[in-house]
């Protein structure tokens, strides 16, 4: 072992004694990666097997990166049988320990990363993937700075007569909401009891959450994170926050659906990355007086919006993410930009010039957010490099201006990502590989299913 990986073993065996010495009544632990769909996956560990965590570690098979939504294995990746399903070692990411509030017994959790033997990363963790385009960025002496916006809503556990979703009944007054109140503050105080134990939770665990508001659609919330200048730390927090948000509805007699669209005529759940870059100085590099910003911002936002396109397999991952792309459903439908524009793809907040950035509005909720946040960053950082001009900003609304040219097809996505040089080049090529085995077999999957509304439309009339 080498003194880099022995000097990082000791900081975070200290990190396990202080937790243990500060909560003397927890008796397990869950150890947690999150694969390549978003889903959390683990053990549960007696709290005596904590320091394993942090020193040797626990083994998981590098096929938890091949695992579907379904949660079956794609053999395709290369990443189950073929190479015997075999384990790597996974240890405790520094930081992430907490307390579960909402568990019925007294409980850990500690987010896990995958590494080689030697101790370097697995190449198909998607969190070894973000860290992989951080550095670049580092390279070049540039630090981001990134907020999470997530959009969930909350729902009964009783479904409808046909198996969908429907709005929680208010615990005090057991009406269901039936109408769009955006910002509403009665609809925040209806669910008072469960968003504050959210916010409790949260808070519990270390994470930086902000303001909660009532979004646009019956039972829909979002909360935000606040700014961190750890990418990766923030999508550790943002994992852990889904976790939280699920964990705790639940023990309020209620469910959480972070899915992008999981009612037709009501609006998805959306992930909004906000994003700026500090230099070697700590200075923001996007920072101007005018709106629009820097020379440094403009052509970051033409890399991010020149490699949309070949993002969208990474921004909705699934058949019904593509769903949530709807005119004027405040979902975007092309590489768009302005200043304060919510019709827009990457929008531009106002505000002071030191806080000037910018958001990208694609992605759904329901994707793995190291992805989703190495694509955003990749986007930025080559459009630096290649000064790419993104062309002036929208005015007016953008579902009406601009025809709509990001695709609504999981095949094609999956085959414009496949085709893009810059996410092979960012991501690696055999990342890419595993991730578009595994989606590819997905996706077939999926299709393969004949649904309700084909058997009444079509097995007697057609």
């Amino acid at each position: 072992m080498s003194s880099k990986i022995r000097s990082a073993v000791k900081a975070t065996e200290d990190e396990a004694r202080a937790f243990t010495a500060a909560h003397p009544d927890i008796t397990q632990v869950d150890a947690l990666l999150a694969d390549s769909c978003g889903v959390l996956r683990g053990k549960k560990l007696p709290i005596r097997g904590l320091p394993k965590l942090y020193g040797e570690g626990v083994g998981f098979p590098g096929s938890i990166y091949a695992t579907d939504i379904t949660g079956a294995t794609v053999e395709e990746t290369g990443l189950g049988l073929d190479e015997g399903d075999a384990d790597r070692p996974c240890r405790a990411v520094a930081g992430t320990l907490g307390p579960v509030p909402w568990a019925r017994r007294p409980t850990a959790q500690v987010l896990l990363s995958m590494q080689e033997a030697d101790g370097s990363p697995f190449f198909a963790d998607p969190r070894a993937v973000l860290k992989r385009v951080v550095g670049r960025l580092a390279a070049d002496g540039l630090r981001p700075v990134v907020a999470i916006e997530l959009e969930f809503y909350l729902i009964d556990r009783r479904r409808t007569a046909d198996g969908r979703p429907q709005p929680p009944r208010a615990p005090e007054t057991g009406r269901r909401q039936d109408t769009t109140q955006v910002y509403g503050i009665d609809e925040l105080y209806e669910f008072d009891d469960v968003l504050s134990a959210i916010d409790e939770a949260a808070r519990a665990q270390g994470l930086s959450v902000d303001a909660a508001v009532s979004e646009y659609a019956p039972g829909q919330y979002e909360i935000n994170l606040h700014h961190c200048d750890d990418p990766v730390r923030a999508a550790d927090e943002a994992v852990l926050f889904k976790r939280v948000v699920k964990g705790v509805a639940h023990r309020h007699g209620m469910d959480a659906t972070f899915m992008a669209k999981p009612y037709p005529d009501l609006s998805g759940n959306g992930l909004h990355v906000h994003m700026s870059l500090l230099d070697a100085k700590g200075a923001n590099v996007f920072a101007a007086e005018r709106p629009t910003g820097t020379i440094a911002l403009r052509h970051a936002i033409g890399g991010m919006a020149a490699t949309m396109p070949d993002g969208m397999a990474l921004f909705a991952t699934n058949a019904n993410a593509f769903r949530r792309f709807q005119a004027g459903s405040y979902a975007p439908h092309a590489p768009t930009w302005a200043v304060n524009n919510r019709s827009c793809a990457l929008r531009v907040p106002a505000g002071p010039a030191t806080d000037r950035r910018v958001e990208h509005r694609v992605a759904g909720a329901d994707c793995n957010l190291y992805l989703a946040l190495a694509a955003v960053l990749a986007g930025a950082h080559h459009g630096l490099r290649h000064k790419l001009d993104p062309g002036p900003p929208i005015a007016g609304n953008a579902y009406k201006t601009i025809p709509a040219s990001l695709t609504s097809s999981w095949y094609d996505a999956l085959a414009r990502l496949e085709a893009s040089a810059v996410f092979a080049d960012y991501l690696g090529e055999e990342f890419l590989e595993v991730y578009l085995a595994l989606k590819r077999a997905e996706r077939e999957k999926f299709q393969a299913e004949i649904t309700s509304l084909e058997y009444a439309w079509y097995l007697e009339k057609a």
